[in-house]
């Protein structure tokens, strides 16, 4: 995890800098493809231990399935109940502009959620349940997951997701569930801000 850190915060500070003053989706581009380097950096010197420690295990269908069913209804329910964050709002502006609409899709739905369930579920968690254990590997690589949003409003709605996200990793032993409910999740809602301006 020091590792991590290490090649993680200058990639991003490096990225914040060439964009500063630039549009949002250029430097959460570069933002997000700095920490997946990082994660991937981070483990390369494992070899052929790097995936597994990354939680990468083939679990099959239906607990991708399950996964990213649990993850649509929960993210419904707190979506109602829960506040609007501004940068989700922001975000979803700029998925309904046509000639963004790819370009945010590939973010939102693909990078981000690979970057995020990688560092999180993945590296994270790996270190903090060799460590302490799986329980406190879901709790606290959950919060890192919601304080990562940091608007307060954002860490509100996304904290029971990364629990659930969290639980399917302790669950499956895969970072896989996760992921997939993850891009699903994200996806459709790019998909429906983009065609029902939601």
């Amino acid at each position: 995890m020091l590792l991590f850190g290490a090649i993680a915060l200058p990639l991003a500070a490096a990225a914040s800098y060439l964009w500063e003053g630039g549009s949002m989706l250029p430097l959460l581009s570069l933002f997000f493809l700095a920490g997946g380097l990082a994660a991937v950096l981070a483990v390369a010197p494992m070899g052929r231990d790097a995936l597994p420690a990354l939680g990468v295990r083939w679990v099959g269908w239906p607990p991708l399935v399950l996964g990213a069913i649990a993850t649509m209804v929960l993210s419904i329910a707190v979506s109602r109940i829960g506040p609007s964050p501004e940068g989700v709002d922001d975000a979803m502006r700029m998925v309904r502009e046509p000639h963004l609409f790819l370009a945010s899709l590939l973010v939102f739905a693909v990078l981000a959620p690979l970057v995020e369930e990688l560092v999180f579920r993945g590296l994270f968690y790996g270190w903090l349940e060799g460590v302490w254990g799986p329980r406190v590997a879901v709790a606290v690589s959950s919060a890192a997951f919601a304080l990562a949003h940091y608007e307060p409003a954002h860490i509100v709605v996304v904290a029971p997701l990364g629990l659930l996200f969290g639980w399917l990793r302790w669950r499956t032993r895969s970072v896989l569930p996760s992921l997939f409910a993850h891009v699903v999740n994200n996806g459709v809602a790019v998909m429906a801000a983009a065609a029902l301006g939601v």
